[in-house]
């Protein structure tokens, strides 16, 4: 039987496949090229010591006095299970008199407003602000209010914050980060600090390829962001902004008092860039203690394949399609380059997905070479060496994943890294098809909103010993 162009069915499934080798071959062979140029230059950082990890005296830092108020915004929306614990450890942890603690709680959701008040205990460096507006908008919505309460306060009592922090309703502080912070923001205008994902003992391959990703994204790829000079993206969590700067970027967008972009899904990503073109100073910050363990913010991430697709279609959504739209290809030619980095989410998903469905289908062709129902031609050199290339690009990728899984979270995890790959690669693909689709809708008028996690475990928790609800 033939079909259109005059090929039987086998040997139009042959050529299909054959189509889905070279598509994903040549985009795997680019990506092979630029995430070792990445490597290169860590490495030369490394070596000539342009790129290193501080040294700090964490007993030293912790509970030290602030050069000025620090303002710590956490907007939460229905985070009743985690944001008491959050709130509760953070008083604990940084016990400087100039910390201010500003909680954003939405009036519909009085369970969240109740867990902020327990677990304050009192203590009056808590702000509790109660947005005017039912929840959820976006998160930066409810930053942007919580920005409106800071100025408020300074107007009233005419203290004026140093400096202004982010985080999220499930983190766990570091004790040495407020005061390293502090001290760094003397020469800076924002200032990013690692987030450390939780390894969650009943998630292994879920939560646990969070692990692997942050472990070489902020080991590796962020410190060569910032050697380069490129602008960096907020985390959102753990990152430190200079008060001044943040009045600078709400003027640009054209309000007095709102430098969150309330429509943006990654309104921190965002941030950090608009700093960078505004000509604000900005540092990616690694330190360990002495007891070798990195200063850094810690965090839950989630434990089901829906949660962790439904989180990272927020960020592809708000950083390859949004970032397109919304921050353009301003800057050097080190900029632009990580800014395609940033945003090869999409292609990269689609150049995956191309992969996996050759890798399902090969099988068949050899049944079918092997039956003799169709003789496969031989595939010429330049394929062969496509192929051998890629083979040794994946092994360099692994050996990278694991030796960053390794420094962080020990042999064993860094075993399991390079077995977790295909998972996070499937929660990949899946993150960028449903991206896609979200923009889509966004493009014919559908508002962002705050499709956020749910958060049910803390690592305060996990370190008390304490059993995960």
């Amino acid at each position: 039987m033939t079909i259109l162009g005059g090929y039987t069915l086998m040997q139009a499934f042959v050529l299909a496949g054959h189509e889905l080798l070279l598509f994903a071959g040549v985009f795997f062979l680019i990506g092979a090229f630029d995430d070792v140029a990445v490597d290169l230059y860590y490495l030369w950082g490394r070596l000539t010591g342009k790129v290193r990890t501080a040294r700090v005296d964490r007993a030293a830092l912790s509970g030290s006095p602030l050069l000025g108020t620090a303002a710590v915004m956490i907007p939460a929306w229905r985070e009743a299970e985690v944001i008491g614990t959050t709130v509760a450890h953070a008083l604990a942890t940084w016990p400087q008199a100039e910390l201010r603690l500003y909680v954003g709680c939405y009036r519909n959701d009085p369970e969240t407003v109740r867990a902020v008040a327990r677990g304050s205990g009192g203590d009056s460096r808590l702000r509790l602000v109660i947005h005017d507006r039912d929840g959820p908008t976006s998160k930066a919505d409810c930053l942007n209010r919580l920005f409106a309460a800071l100025c408020e306060d300074e107007a009233r009592t005419g203290i004026r914050a140093r400096m202004v922090l982010l985080h999220d309703a499930e983190d766990m502080v570091d004790a040495a980060a407020l005061p390293l912070l502090d001290r760094a923001m003397t020469d800076h205008d924002f200032v990013q600090i690692p987030v450390l994902p939780e390894p969650l003992p009943g998630s292994r391959w879920i939560a646990g390829h969070y692990c692997d990703e942050f472990a070489e994204a902020h080991g590796k790829s962020m410190v060569v962001r910032d050697a380069l000079g490129a602008g960096l993206p907020a985390a959102g969590v753990g990152c430190a902004f200079a008060r001044d700067v943040l009045d600078l970027v709400a003027r640009r967008n054209g309000t007095a008092a709102a430098p969150f972009a309330a429509r943006s899904l990654t309104e921190d990503y965002e941030l950090g860039l608009k700093i960078a073109e505004a000509g604000g100073k900005s540092a990616f910050l690694r330190a360990r203690g002495e007891d070798g363990a990195l200063v850094a913010t810690r965090a839950c991430f989630p434990a089901c394949l829906v949660d962790a697709v439904r989180q990272k279609t927020r960020w592809v959504h708000g950083i390859a399609f949004q970032g397109w739209e919304r921050m353009g290809w301003n800057g050097r030619v080190s900029e632009r380059w990580m800014r395609l980095r940033d945003r090869r989410g999409p292609l990269a998903a689609l150049v995956m997905a191309a992969a996996y469905l050759f890798m399902v289908a090969a099988p068949l062709f050899w049944l079918v070479s092997y039956t003799g129902w169709l003789a496969l031609p031989e595939p010429g050199l330049p394929v062969k060496l496509m192929v051998a290339v890629n083979l040794a690009s994946f092994l360099w990728r692994a050996g990278w994943r694991c030796a960053f899984s390794v420094r962080e979270y020990g042999a064993l995890e860094g075993l399991f890294s390079v077995l977790r790959i295909p998972v996070s690669n499937v929660i990949a693909i899946m993150a960028g098809r449903r991206a896609l689709f979200a923009y889509w809708r966004s493009l014919k008028g559908e508002a962002p909103y705050w499709e956020k996690t749910v958060h049910r475990a803390h690592p305060a928790l996990l370190h008390r010993g304490e059993a995960l609800p």
